[in-house]
C-alpha cells in the first residue's frame, strides 16, 4: 500500500484538507470522505454519468478521476447548486417544475452536466439538449421531462444561475 498524499480542495466554496490513498476515486473521497452523498456512483466505469460533478467549472465523471487529480480545484457537487436558504438553482427549479425526474438517482449527475452545457450553450436547441444529454443514463424517465426541464430552464435564464 503507498502513503497517503495530501491534498487540498475546495468543494462547494469551502476548503478541505485530507490525507488520501492515491488510487481513491473522487467519487469515493467526495461520498465517504467528505459525506456529500448526492454523487451518485452507478456503473463505476464512467458510462452512466451519475457521478458526474463540476471541476474547475466543467464536467467530470467521479468515478474515472483520483482524489489526488483534484489536488488545487474547485469541485462542484449537487449539494452545492441550490442556495445556502434552501432556494433552489433554476436549473433544479425547472426539474421540479416540468417533472424531469423520477427516481431521482441519475438526476445529481445530469443537472451537473447541463450546469456547463447551458453556461455554454445559454439558448440550446431540443437536439443539442439530447446530445448533451448522450452521456447520462436515465432508466426511468423516458428523457423527454427531462428535455423539457432544461428547455425551460434555458428559457429562464439559468445559465446565469451560480454553481458549486
Amino acid at each position: 500500500m503507498q502513503s497517503p498524499v495530501e491534498i487540498t480542495l475546495s468543494v462547494n466554496g469551502v476548503a478541505y484538507q485530507r490525507a488520501v490513498e492515491p488510487r481513491l476515486l473522487l467519487s469515493d473521497f467526495l461520498r465517504h470522505e467528505l459525506r456529500f452523498t448526492g454523487t451518485h456512483v452507478g456503473c463505476e466505469h464512467g458510462v452512466c454519468g451519475a457521478c458526474t460533478v463540476l471541476v474547475d467549472g466543467e464536467a467530470v465523471r467521479s468515478c474515472l478521476v483520483l482524489a489526488v487529480q483534484a489536488d488545487g480545484a474547485e469541485v462542484g457537487t449537487v449539494e452545492g447548486l441550490a442556495a445556502p436558504d434552501g432556494t433552489l438553482h433554476p436549473l433544479q427549479e425547472a426539474f421540479r417544475d416540468a417533472h424531469g425526474l423520477q427516481c431521482g438517482f441519475c438526476t445529481p449527475g445530469i443537472l451537473m452536466s447541463m450546469i456547463p452545457f447551458l453556461r455554454d450553450e445559454p439558448s440550446p436547441s431540443e437536439h443539442a439538449i439530447r446530445e448533451a444529454l448522450s452521456g447520462n443514463l436515465c432508466r426511468c424517465t423516458g428523457y423527454q421531462n427531462i428535455v423539457e426541464a432544461v428547455q425551460l430552464a434555458a428559457q429562464r435564464g439559468a445559465s446565469a444561475g451560480s454553481a458549486g
